[in-house]
């Protein structure tokens, strides 16, 4: 067979058109396309950083996405087909409409906007189709991300978790999944977390979004204070006004809620309903009627809505082996939930958790937790040495030997004579000594972190009867640390093949071995969270006191609209020589 020049220089040619075409990655969709060339248009605005047509024009955040997503369509439209919206655009304009349901702003989404958007388009007018078409694509890769990891990345408030491998490569994802989508709703089931805990956050917020809206509508004033707390038979006169309170966010029971309202007497009607509110509220459920259940009372139900809407932000934040934890601590309830295998809650316990006063609040991180160590040393960290130690050390050589404190080197060694100035500066450690008076009880339970954080159990165990529990140095203590043990070690033998049950860990904690490690054999995932509003199974809802200002703070964040911090503050230093209590 012969070849002329001609033909086997066009074969070369097609060759190397074909070799230089597989070095690019082209994302088409299935839809026809259009014939109006709109590429000038869309790299002209996907060069900037900012687009002043949106509402949030500073899309920094996103140009990079934005500009792949064009460039692997061979700048092609999206969102339109012969000057009109696609099913996909129509779909995702009423879910940015909805947004509001998902605890999400809908002007971030540019909701108002789009119906004159949609009154200007024509085939005829390539920079309208243009700007539809990046408006839409910033606002769907926005609404995405948003439900998918959460508006402000949670290091942004120095705690400890990671949402970077929960991220889509949003370019591909969009152009994979959302152009030609066509069940809008379908799609973001699957990008938000699969969490009933989740779920059930959204359901009440639906709740509270109408609860809010009658409240407003009734415009009723603010129950009056009291200067003692109110019993039964007592005159109140806003007894009316306080039934209907109570009856509107459901404390009342039907029954009760179906009697005459009272005129000015604090009946037996109001104490029960007052005491279902103080029992959401994590009061003391006594049904007298004092100042701070009627501050709470007084809160206003949009204040509800908003905490919903925080916690629901920060159920995003967690990764996917932390959104159905085996074990949870919420530290504005002051309660660590311990979760089956199959996310049903298993027990409940009280835990004391940071202060609020020198920065000793306890982190937002999320965790697995490896092992046990029973009768453990508490490695006194050195800002809490200088400040708690060293004043009775000054007075007082022999203070630390006389309360169960010993003075160590690097290596754990004791140190026979050392002075107060090398307990302050951190020259040498110390450290207090295992056995039931020590801080740290007799047992911790430890997830290692960059705060030296962990839980575990203390002596001081009168502070689990307050009803505010925020005493410790940032660590948790847990009510019931033997039961903890049994549960984590469920399963698993000790060395010598017995067991680990009560009586096994009880032996452990009176006279087994100092600093015994237990490791587990299976890693069990813990979130250390912070919700003020906590749905229940039964879809009873609670709230609780920003005891830490995290939701000022994330409010004070989200209030500045997009672009919203994606990079953290840089973190705290980990405590040296010492452990956090």
């Amino acid at each position: 067979m012969k070849f002329s020049l001609r033909s086997s220089g066009t074969l070369c040619a097609v060759a190397l058109l074909l070799s230089l075409s597989g070095c690019q990655r082209h994302r088409k969709t299935t839809s026809a396309p259009n014939t109006t060339n709109y590429s000038d248009a869309l790299q002209s605005l996907t060069t900037s950083s900012k687009i002043p047509f949106l509402r949030w024009p500073n899309i920094s955040d996103y140009q990079s996405a934005v500009k792949t997503f064009y460039d692997d369509r061979n700048y092609e439209i999206a969102w339109t087909r012969n000057g009109k919206p696609t099913p996909a655009s129509h779909g995702f304009i009423q879910a940015f409409a909805d947004a509001g349901a998902k605890g999400l702003n809908p002007e971030d989404y540019d909701s108002s906007l789009w119906e004159a958007r949609i009154k200007a388009l024509s085939p005829q007018k390539t920079d309208s189709i243009a700007q539809f078409d990046v408006a839409m694509t910033v606002c769907v890769m926005r609404f995405i991300s948003d439900l998918r990891i959460g508006r402000v990345n949670p290091q942004h408030f120095n705690f400890g978790v990671d949402v970077a491998n929960k991220k889509y490569n949003l370019a591909e994802f969009v152009s994979d999944h959302a152009v030609d989508v066509t069940d809008v709703p379908k799609l973001l089931t699957t990008v938000e977390p699969d969490s009933e805990l989740y779920r059930r956050a959204q359901q009440a917020l639906a709740r509270y979004v109408d609860l809010a809206r009658q409240q407003e509508q009734q415009g009723a004033e603010p129950l009056p204070d009291v200067s003692a707390s109110i019993t039964v038979g007592h005159a109140y006169p806003a007894a009316a006004q306080l039934f209907d309170r109570l009856k509107l966010e459901g404390d009342l029971d039907d029954a009760d809620a179906d009697t005459e309202p009272p005129k000015s007497t604090y009946t037996a009607v109001l104490s029960r309903g007052v005491k279902n509110f103080q029992h959401r509220h994590g009061f003391t459920e006594d049904g007298h009627l004092t100042s701070q259940t009627i501050a709470a009372l007084n809160v206003p139900l949009s204040k509800r809505v908003e905490q919903l809407q925080d916690a629901l932000e920060r159920w995003r934040w967690l990764p996917e082996p932390y959104l159905n934890p085996r074990l949870m601590v919420n530290l504005p309830e002051f309660v660590l939930r311990g979760y089956t295998p199959d996310n049903h809650l298993d027990f409940t316990m009280k835990v004391v958790v940071g202060k609020v006063v020198d920065e000793h609040q306890t982190p937002v991180l999320a965790r697995m937790l490896r092992y046990i160590v029973f009768r453990p040393y508490w490695n006194v960290p050195t800002d809490i040495a200088r400040k708690e130690l060293v004043p009775h050390l000054e007075k007082d050589p022999h203070y630390l030997e006389t309360h169960n404190f010993e003075v160590v080197n690097t290596k754990g060694q004791p140190v026979p004579h050392y002075t107060a100035k090398q307990v302050a500066q951190g020259g040498v450690m110390v450290r207090e000594k295992p056995g039931p008076k020590n801080s740290l009880g007799l047992v911790k339970f430890m997830f290692p972190n960059q705060y030296d954080i962990y839980l575990h159990s203390t002596p001081a165990t009168q502070l689990f009867n307050r009803t505010r529990r925020d005493f410790s140095h940032g660590c948790v203590r847990v009510q019931h640390p033997d039961d903890l043990a049994v549960w984590l070690l469920d399963g698993q033998n000790d060395k010598d093949g017995q067991p680990w049950d009560l009586e096994k860990v009880q032996e452990a904690f009176n006279t087994g071995p100092d600093n015994h490690q237990v490791n587990l054999k299976t890693p069990v995932p813990i979130v250390i969270f912070y919700v003020t509003a906590e749905v229940e199974d039964d879809g009873e809802v609670h709230f609780f006191n920003d005891i830490y200002g995290y939701d000022e703070q994330l409010q004070q964040v989200l209030s500045k609209g997009p672009p919203y911090p994606i990079r953290p503050y840089p973190v705290a230093a980990k405590p040296k020589n010492g452990d956090t209590v």
